[in-house]
């Protein structure tokens, strides 16, 4: 549903198409997890041989959400109910991952004490979450946006199944997820999108806030190995947030520049004073609590490696 949500160039038909191709025992099916009854068939033809369940699929923006708030709601709350009680009746031993969103605390982050530096935002030294944000935040009395209701109404009830059924379930509350195959849109994907259109010349908005946001950036290769390394030793009911943490992260301004000198091309951008509701002015992920569960995982990918991939990747897309 990507390109519907975004449009034709944010469709993932080619990754799609590239596994089914070249990826041995890959098996597609062209379900929407809306459909309850579609969902439980898949499981049933699967039972006893499912060994995890990755659920990344959701609508993305909380943008796009207030446009048809029905569709975002049931795509990314009712549609993982769907899969939580389709993998409680034929496979509740196997390692449920969900992808949630650090949406779900809100606006809660911008009321942090905050500095304003030349090209960032910059919480207090010696704030406790200088390091970054831990889970320890509240995801209540706050303003989500839909899309930051909707993803938190999954990431509790992906919590309820863990702790009332005893599945082994997690949630992950990501940062910005970066990669050389993402399809990134205005609305969604931000590293991919500023790098297209610092290479393409397609003019960039920045939304608000001096463009000094900050966001912290985790490649998918990362991501994917802390996947791993939950369903090699799963919890119940677990919550983590996951992101490129100090490690990885950038404010807009940064994030342009680094862009410019990787492609040695100017962005054509412009800034709108008024920010996109629900938007943080600051987000670090405190990963200190996933790495003391999951002590062999760490990070492969800084900021500028990942940029590095991603111009490589929009520098050999074919021009439209």
């Amino acid at each position: 549903m990507r390109a519907r949500f975004f449009g034709e160039e944010a469709s993932t038909r080619k990754v799609r198409d590239d596994l089914v191709a070249n990826v041995q025992g890959y098996e597609h099916h062209n379900i929407d997890i809306r459909d309850v009854c579609a969902v439980t068939e898949l499981f049933k033809q699967h039972r006893g041989t499912i060994g995890a369940v990755v659920h990344t699929a959701s609508q993305p923006s909380h943008d796009w959400a207030a446009r048809d708030p029905q569709t975002d709601f049931t795509v990314n709350a009712n549609g993982t109910l769907n899969l939580l009680e389709a993998t409680r009746q034929f496979c509740p031993e196997a390692p449920f991952v969900f992808l949630s969103t650090n949406k779900v605390y809100g606006d809660t982050p911008n009321w942090l004490p905050l500095r304003e530096l030349p090209k960032r935002w910059e919480i207090e030294p010696g704030h406790e979450y200088e390091e970054g944000i831990s889970e320890s935040m509240s995801i209540d009395h706050t303003k989500h946006s839909l899309f930051g209701a909707s993803k938190a109404a999954a990431d509790l009830v992906v919590q309820e199944y863990g702790r009332y059924f005893g599945m082994p379930t997690v949630s992950l509350r990501g940062g910005c997820l970066a990669g050389p195959a993402h399809a990134g849109a205005e609305l969604h994907g931000f590293l991919s999108y500023l790098m297209i259109c610092t290479v393409t010349g397609h003019p960039y908005r920045v939304f608000g806030y001096k463009g000094k946001q900050v966001r912290d950036n985790i490649h998918s290769f990362d991501l994917v190995e802390a996947i791993a390394e939950f369903i090699r030793a799963p919890r119940a009911g677990e919550v983590y947030n996951i992101g490129g943490s100090r490690y990885s992260n950038c404010s807009m301004l940064e994030a342009i520049d680094l862009c410019e000198e990787i492609s040695g091309r100017k962005l054509k951008w412009q800034y709108e004073d008024e920010n996109r509701i629900g938007d943080h002015i600051w987000w670090i992920s405190d990963v200190r609590k996933f790495q003391s569960h999951y002590p062999k995982w760490q990070f492969r990918y800084g900021l500028r490696e990942i940029l590095d991939e991603i111009h490589a990747a929009v520098s050999r897309a074919p021009k439209s």
